[in-house]
């Protein structure tokens, strides 16, 4: 019979310098599926039960914790492999669950961790050391001990991020943990229009690019040019109004050489950060003017309604879908507003500054984005939200529909909708010959 794996209860202290001492590496396996679950599921309120005592609850979330350590302890492992998985496992932790005081006693290790990853890891142990630096500054917010964290970290990305010899996805990773840390943390202007400057140089390599009809460059380098765009835009919407005049002035007029790239990532790329840009020159100059209107328009038309056959339908649908957004920004100043619902709050959309601001978190939160909206300070401040509400189970349960009533409501909407639309749909009138 096979001994069991728990540890004993009664001596879990004392003999936890011995068992961190003979722990064995995670494998990949191990990390992905056992403790990565272990974390999720103390992130999800359903996973304890209303019946529970307190007591079961401290120790829960003392072997949460005890399993943790084990992680931080093993991102100082020899292999490259345990390292990468020891990171995966702390990244699926800090975004299943708010961490806030236990980063804070290990702010510096984790930050030491983070950096040796960094410098000497390889690839896919960099990128998630990157995004790991991400979770930490969403953690910990906008004070000081984020600040100390980009400072010690920005000289090692800016230098893998401008080295040529570093693979794309890992210089990828660190301009998006660039543009996020940077925008979290850094209250140094001088530090923020570094970094801005250091993500220009990247990206702006796509307008000589697009311009050279002979050169050709590959797929991955143009993956390198969208996610620096995309920090670059971010780190925009918190500049100074002179500097966003700066920047108008120096980029509004190259963007639309972007609209013309062969890959329809970065043409959606460009095609959102215009329609910033011109919701922020309105919003400094009340008669902001481009000169380059009407053959601006008509591009955006023609990708809004773009049928070329040798694109992917799935390409084509994706781009047509923000094309029309994008055109209605620029011609009409309008939005289309996009409600999130998160738990039994709601968050609208209602401009572009907003919007791109949401997705970057979304990419790097991933499914605890909407449990971070809920408990994350940070990002109740940066949405305005206000302090998170403090709802116990009987409050959830009170509020929450029931199943009958929501089969009711959901049966009339659809009965009404479908009144609505045949009223619009006139069956007589004639199919003509489709092409």
């Amino acid at each position: 019979m096979p001994k069991s794996k728990r540890r004993a209860g009664g001596n879990s202290r004392g003999t936890s310098g011995a068992q961190h001492r003979n722990m064995q590496p995670f494998s990949d396996e191990d990390t992905s599926i056992e403790t990565m679950s272990h974390c999720s599921g103390f992130s999800d309120p359903a996973s304890v039960t209303e019946d529970a005592p307190e007591v079961d609850e401290e120790a829960a979330q003392e072997d949460f914790e005890y399993k943790l350590k084990g992680l931080i302890d093993l991102t100082m492992d020899k292999s490259a492999k345990t390292r990468q998985s020891a990171l995966e496992g702390l990244k699926n932790a800090l975004t299943s669950k708010i961490l806030y005081e236990f980063i804070l006693e290990r702010r510096m290790t984790l930050t030491d961790c983070i950096e040796r990853c960094i410098k000497k890891g390889k690839n896919d142990e960099q990128c998630a050391a990157a995004g790991l630096a991400c979770l930490l500054c969403v953690q910990l917010g906008s004070g000081i001990e984020s600040e100390e964290i980009i400072k010690t970290l920005a000289p090692i990305l800016k230098k893998i991020l401008g080295d040529g010899a570093a693979s794309i996805q890992a210089r990828q990773a660190c301009a998006t943990c660039l543009g996020v840390c940077c925008f979290i943390a850094t209250d140094d202007i001088t530090e923020l229009y570094s970094t801005m400057e250091c993500l220009e140089n990247i990206f702006t390599k796509s307008y000589q690019k697009e311009r050279n009809l002979n050169g050709i460059s590959s797929t991955q380098s143009t993956s390198l040019h969208i996610s620096a765009l995309l920090a670059w835009t971010l780190l925009l919407t918190i500049c100074p109004m002179s500097e966003v005049k700066k920047k108008l002035e120096m980029h509004l007029h190259k963007f639309p050489i972007l609209l013309s790239s062969d890959n329809v990532n970065m043409r959606i790329a460009a095609g959102e950060t215009l329609a910033l840009l011109f919701e922020m020159a309105r919003e400094t100059d009340g008669d902001f003017f481009y000169e380059d209107m009407e053959p601006l328009t008509q591009k955006l038309r023609a990708l809004a309604t773009d049928g070329n056959k040798h694109r992917a339908k799935v390409d084509k649908r994706k781009q047509r879908s923000v094309f029309r957004d994008v055109l209605r920004a620029v011609e009409e100043h309008d939005f289309p507003t996009e409600t999130v619902k998160f738990g039994p709050e709601r968050m609208y959309i209602d401009c572009w500054v907003k919007k791109q601001t949401y997705d970057t978190f979304k990419e790097i939160l991933g499914t605890g984005m909407q449990y971070h909206l809920q408990s994350n300070e940070l990002l109740r401040n940066v949405f305005e939200l206000g302090p998170p509400l403090m709802l116990d189970e009987a409050a959830l349960k009170t509020m929450k529909i029931p199943r009958f009533e929501r089969h009711l409501y959901n049966s009339a909407a659809f009965k009404a909708r479908t009144k609505a639309r045949s009223k619009c749909r006139d069956k007589r009138v004639d199919v003509g010959e489709v092409f």
